[in-house]
């Protein structure tokens, strides 16, 4: 964390450094404006990508820049990865961690006790802000660190905007402590394709939060804006206990929360503009009081469940016969034929199992109003899918367990998804 620390302050130095000296942009790439008089923060302002019509607190901001699962082929090379997440912007580093956020937003609300989307925005760039500057303008989320012991050796090894550690990965070193009690969240193994993926890395950042959230809550008894103030003294050292001393929160999780509400309110949640950790003026200081985390609010975090929507249609056929003299009505109720499976495991029904099946049916279970049958997203969980992605019989209906099982076959742990076959 020291060695973080340090680049920090060195990404500090030139960025103000920068604002004395004119900066020479290669042809075509925007030049970064830092405000001379503070040396608070730099880059661009610029419209919105999103429509600015949508009631954000409800719908999100839409994924206007249409990241999917992952921002790279899986089956591109290292290089080739980090070299795509190297290009983006600022603003499509923003985009990228509201496409998470979005996403799993009830979950996230619920558990942080944050009706307030926008402030989880801002608290997400916050935090990418501690850890990765947001790319400075210059190598958007194609950030690492503590990697010179080889790989995922060291458990501080980081990728990505959130500077998301090896140990939030499944697979990872069994004498890291697993990160197993976020069951709503895929968890993606450790391998590169995934490790350097930045929306992977920012689904695996958001989830590693939620799992030191339900150590916070269950086991240490907290609530409050004391649980987001110790998940995140826990993102960066691994331990989420509470802390007598303030002194263990002023240089991470409390200025997080001041670079939060420069975001928040001095309206850069979707422009090029961005800050970092130490940046002195008014601008920034302003929000580095005592009280900060009143911002937060007073909503209550809770391990309540994230109850999957369930809708369940009949269909009703009238049947009337007329006589002269009478006429007499009849209403049944038929149910649905029961579906046949057209291939096990495949819950998007596009004739392959892979890993999108896997990622559909827990965006199903997290994201139910956006992804479960009859959902906004046009990518939605049909019937057929539903059926077939039903492949652990030891579990009622889709659940993560049939996620799990798709994995395991995916990774050739079983040899078939058929029940009579397993």
């Amino acid at each position: 964390m020291k060695f973080k620390r340090i680049c920090g302050l060195l990404t500090a130095f030139a960025i103000c450094t920068a604002a004395c000296v004119p900066m020479l942009a290669d042809k075509g790439e925007p030049v970064l404006h830092a405000a001379a008089d503070e040396w608070c923060f730099a880059g661009e302002t610029c419209d919105p990508l999103h429509d600015t019509s949508r009631d954000i607190q409800k719908e999100g901001v839409g994924n206007p820049l249409n990241f999917g699962e992952r921002n790279t082929p899986a089956d591109a090379s290292t290089a080739e990865i980090r070299a795509i997440n190297h290009k983006m912007t600022v603003q499509e580093v923003k985009y990228a961690l509201y496409k998470e956020i979005d996403e799993h937003w009830d979950l996230i609300s619920t558990r942080l006790g944050q009706p307030d989307r926008e402030k989880m925005y801002a608290l997400f760039l916050g935090l990418g802000s501690r850890e990765s500057t947001l790319g400075e303008g210059k190598i958007g989320s194609d950030h690492e660190t503590a990697y010179e012991d080889g790989w995922g050796v060291n458990s501080a090894h980081a990728y990505g905007t959130l500077q998301t550690a090896v140990t939030a990965f499944k697979d990872c070193d069994p004498k890291f402590m697993p990160e197993d009690n976020v069951p709503e969240m895929y968890q993606y193994s450790f391998t590169e394709s995934n490790f350097y993926d930045c929306i992977i890395s920012n689904h695996m950042g958001i989830r590693k939060i939620l799992h030191f959230a339900e150590i916070c809550i269950n086991e240490q008894g907290m609530n409050d804006y004391q649980v987001i103030r110790n998940s995140l003294k826990g993102f960066n050292t691994g331990w989420c206990t509470k802390a007598e001393d303030d002194g263990a929160y002023s240089t991470y999780a409390d200025e997080i929360c001041a670079m939060a509400q420069f975001y928040y309110y001095e309206g850069h949640l979707y422009d090029n503009v961005f800050t970092w950790t130490s940046a002195n003026g008014e601008k920034i200081n302003k929000y580095r009081t005592p009280d900060r985390w009143d911002w937060w609010g007073d909503g209550v975090p809770s391990m309540a469940p994230i109850v999957e929507k369930q809708e369940t249609t009949t269909s009703t056929t009238t049947t009337t016969t007329t006589t002269t003299t009478t006429v007499s009505s009849t209403t049944s109720t038929t149910s649905n034929p029961p579906i046949s499976i057209t291939l096990y495991g495949d819950a998007n029904c596009d004739s392959t199992v892979d890993m999108s099946d896997i990622v559909l049916i827990m965006q199903s279970l997290a994201n139910p109003n956006k992804y479960d049958i009859n959902g906004t997203d046009e990518h939605c969980i049909t019937l057929q899918g539903k059926a077939n992605a039903d492949v652990d019989l030891a579990s009622n209906g889709v659940t993560s367990n049939d996620a799990l099982r798709i994995q395991e076959y995916l990774l050739h742990k079983i040899e078939s998804l058929e029940p009579e076959k397993a």
